[in-house]
């Protein structure tokens, strides 16, 4: 046995213990040390096949002929004599998972906050769906389809996991401030729809059983998937997710790799990413 191959063996032995799907490489890359390498399977995640439409930009080839959920021409900010982003051009695909990676201080974060109108743009234009949002305000950004997470946890922790879904259903209400006051009939009914639709959301992530807790009590992953939840809850075309992975373990970023792409399949979504793990961006 060689050297490299009882290390892969060791990894792979490692990697089964905590549950993870890395124990499949490990093993294919001792058989490899070993001189013995069986043909390479099948990746779990099929590969999206990109293509460019007549703008050059790559995208999915399943949305080539579709309008771009985000597309930015020469965006830039500055802050005083600062540029904080600078002529930034990129295109998201109706229904592709991309990711914005770069160094601490790059500038990803301001990124987001351009798309969501925490900051107005100095320059450039961004289009959602076709529309340019200048002008537009955070609210009527999240009405037009784009929700996000932060960096740091964002919940109302003293409320319960599924009050902080139904706040996400905001945009959503159709009955007016006097039926809420009176308690209504059509009051009732939005409530019901409500917790109907917040069971949905939960289910997906298999937070259903966790409906009744009290947010803050939750552990640290389940509080990012009920974030992502949350922003869900707002019917986005598209989902900006700030650093998803941060101070997860490998198992629950195994497991948050496979809801984004559940997340993109499921609801036909677009989604963004600022991630520093490069495991999971490749991974997806």
């Amino acid at each position: 046995m060689t050297r490299d191959e009882g290390t892969y063996k060791a990894q792979g032995e490692r990697a089964a213990k905590a549950g993870t799907r890395r124990e499949g490489t490990y093993k294919a890359q001792a058989d490899r040390a070993a001189g013995n390498a069986a043909p390479a399977e099948k990746a779990t995640r099929r590969r999206t096949k990109m293509v460019a439409p007549p703008n050059n930009y790559l995208v999915p080839e399943r949305d080539a002929l579709l309008t771009p959920v985000l597309e930015c021409r020469h965006l830039g900010i500055d802050f005083g004599g600062l540029k904080a982003v600078e002529d930034l051009n990129l295109m998201v695909g109706k229904t592709e998972i991309a990711g914005l990676i770069g160094p601490n201080g790059a500038g990803k974060t301001t990124v987001f906050n351009l798309l969501t109108k925490v900051y107005q743009p100095t320059r450039g234009t961004i289009l959602l769906d076709g529309q340019d949002t200048a002008g537009m305000d955070t609210a009527r950004v999240s009405r037009e389809g784009i929700a996000r997470t932060f960096q740091n946890i964002r919940l109302f922790d003293s409320l319960t996991v599924e009050d902080n879904v139904k706040i996400g259903l905001h945009n959503q209400v159709e009955c007016g401030m006097w039926s809420g006051i009176f308690r209504a009939p059509r009051y009732w009914l939005s409530e019901q729809e409500f917790h109907k639709r917040a069971l949905e959301l939960l289910d997906v992530f298999n937070m259903a059983d966790n409906a009744d807790d009290i947010a803050g009590s939750l552990p640290y992953g389940a509080q990012r998937r009920l974030e992502i939840v949350r922003a869900l809850a707002t019917n986005p075309k598209l989902l900006l997710l700030d650093e998803p992975a941060a101070g997860m373990n490998p198992v629950e970023t195994e497991e948050l790799m496979d809801n984004i792409v559940k997340i993109r399949d499921q609801f036909q979504i677009a989604v963004l990413l600022i991630e520093h793990d490069m495991d999971l961006v490749m991974g997806i």
